[in-house]
C-alpha cells in the first residue's frame, strides 16, 4: 500500500491526482491520510475559481483537473485515516504533495505527519514529495541525529525568485498574500534543512509544463529513497519516477527473499 498524506484542504489538485492517477494504474492501492480522518479538498481556486485572464498560466490543467474529479469519488478517498491512524510499517511508500493556500498548513505544521516521514525514512521506504509537500520533509528531524531527513541529501522544491516570488507579485494586486504561505520562502527552508545549500537543485530557469504524452519538460531530483518535484508542472515525470522507484523497490525485495 502506498500513503498519501493530504491536509485538512487547499492542497494542489495535480500533484496528489496526477501520481494517484499512475498508481491506480498500476494497481497499486493508494491509502489517504488527513488530519482528522475527514476527506479533504484541494484549493478551490484551482479547481474552479480560477485566475481570470492569468489561467493559461496558473490554472489546472482540464486533463489534470479530470483525474481530480475521478479521484475525490474513490472509496480511499472519502474514508481517509487520520494521521495518528497511519503507521508507516503498513505501507511501502509515502507520497507528499503541495499545495500554497492557508489550509495546506495543517500537514506541513503537523508533527505527527513529520513523525511519519522520519519513520519512512528510518525504514529507507521510498518517499516523494513536491512543491510546498518538501516542507513537511524539512521540517522532519530524526532524533537519532538531531537534523532534517533531508541533511545529506540533494532535492529540489519550489524555486523562490523564479517561481514562488514571481506568482505572488503577479497576482498580489488583488490575492493579496494567497501565493505565500509563509514569510520564508519554500526554497530557502528547504536550503536550509540540506547539509549545503548546493544541494538544492532549481531545475531549468524556465521552467514548462510536463505531459502525460510527454514527461521530458518535468524536473525531479532522485537522491536515494527521496524523489523531490518543484511544481504541477514537473508531475507526470514526478509520477512516472515515484512508480519506477516503488516497482524498483518491489524487485529488490523479492530478490533479497529468495537470496
Amino acid at each position: 500500500m502506498i500513503l498519501l498524506l493530504l491536509p485538512d484542504s487547499d492542497y494542489d489538485p495535480t500533484e496528489s491526482a496526477v501520481p494517484w492517477d499512475a498508481l491506480q494504474r498500476a494497481g497499486l492501492d493508494v491509502r489517504f491520510a488527513t488530519p482528522t480522518g475527514a476527506p479533504a479538498y484541494a484549493d478551490p481556486r484551482l479547481v474552479s475559481g480560477g485566475f481570470g485572464v492569468l489561467n493559461p498560466f496558473f490554472m489546472t490543467k482540464k486533463a489534470d483537473l479530470h483525474l481530480y474529479q475521478r479521484m475525490i469519488q474513490s472509496a480511499a478517498f472519502l474514508k481517509p485515516l487520520t494521521y495518528a491512524e497511519a503507521v508507516a510499517a503498513d505501507f511501502e511508500a509515502l507520497l507528499v504533495p503541495g499545495g500554497h493556500a492557508q489550509g495546506v498548513r495543517s500537514l506541513l505544521e503537523s508533527e505527527r505527519a513529520q513523525a511519519l516521514v522520519v519513520a519512512f525514512f528510518q525504514a529507507g521506504k521510498p518517499t516523494a514529495a513536491v512543491c510546498h509537500g518538501m516542507l513537511l520533509l524539512a521540517r522532519a528531524i530524526d532524533p537519532r541525529t538531531g537534523q532534517s531527513v533531508l541533511h545529506g541529501r540533494q532535492a529540489t522544491a519550489l524555486p523562490g525568485l523564479s517561481m514562488e516570488l514571481l506568482a505572488w507579485a503577479v497576482t498580489a494586486p488583488w490575492l493579496g498574500r494567497y501565493y505565500r504561505t509563509y514569510g520564508q520562502t519554500v526554497e530557502a527552508e528547504v536550503r536550509a534543512a540540506l547539509a549545503t545549500p548546493t544541494d538544492f537543485k532549481t531545475g531549468p530557469r524556465l521552467p514548462r509544463r510536463d505531459s502525460a504524452k510527454d514527461v521530458r519538460a518535468g524536473f525531479t531530483v532522485r537522491d536515494g529513497n527521496l524523489l523531490s518535484a518543484r511544481w504541477p508542472g514537473d508531475c507526470h515525470r514526478f509520477a512516472a519516477e515515484f512508480l519506477a522507484m516503488i516497482m524498483a523497490t518491489r524487485q529488490a525485495t523479492a530478490a533479497d527473499r529468495l537470496a
